[in-house]
């Protein structure tokens, strides 16, 4: 028994590390109604929600919001640079023959060059690179900016998962919980094109 106490320490110490590092990641994905009840009013899809994390990138919530129809768009920022990495989502699959006619920058003209590797789509055009990640039917799509360089772009297309809690009360820290409330406006009148009647009160 004597000789087994220092081993037993030293498996107490490496649980008490891992359980702090699963504490620190936030844990793992979300639920799909706790992703509902955060998205719901900003028109996303929750199985459209995806995130990612980059080396020296802090994420910025005022940019996280609906894209195109369903989906979801979010921006990360490089820290004292201006560089941006931003995500966006879209329902779907992407084949050899879609990722090249897809464009990149609006451009149609030029062809777009695309390589697969462990399930991220490399897509170059004039120097110009981006990334498809595919997860679950749904297609994430990363873009850089302002001096985002190639690896940084592969390594947020690697770390797209479905956020945790943590990440995900992070993301949408500034879209509201609810639909906005309609403004009330006077009555209309009963004919015609005219403004609204807002009857005055006491004295005008």
């Amino acid at each position: 028994m004597r000789a087994s106490r220092p081993l037993l320490g030293v498996l107490l110490a490496l649980v008490t590390v891992v359980a702090a590092g699963c504490a620190s990641s936030g844990g793992g994905p979300a639920s799909a109604d706790e992703i509902a009840e955060r998205v719901g009013a900003a028109g996303i899809s929750t199985d459209l929600v995806f995130t990612t994390e980059v080396t020296g990138y802090t994420l910025a919530p005022q940019s996280v919001g609906v894209w195109n129809d369903e989906g979801m768009s979010a921006t990360w920022m490089r820290d004292g640079s201006g560089a941006m990495i931003s995500l966006r989502t879209q329902r779907g699959d992407i084949t050899a023959e879609t990722c090249a006619t897809l464009p990149m920058w609006d451009d149609t003209e030029t062809p777009v060059t695309c390589t697969e590797q462990d399930g991220i789509w490399h897509r170059e055009r004039n120097g110009a690179h981006e990334d498809i990640a595919v997860r679950d039917g749904a297609w994430v799509l990363i873009v850089g900016s302002a001096g985002a360089t190639a690896d940084e772009i592969d390594a947020a297309a690697k770390a797209v998962h479905v956020p945790s809690s943590t990440e995900l009360d992070r993301m949408f820290s500034d879209t509201p919980r609810t639909p906005p409330t309609p403004v009330e406006r006077g009555d209309l009148p009963d004919n015609g094109d005219g403004a609204p009647i807002q009857p005055s009160g006491p004295g005008g």
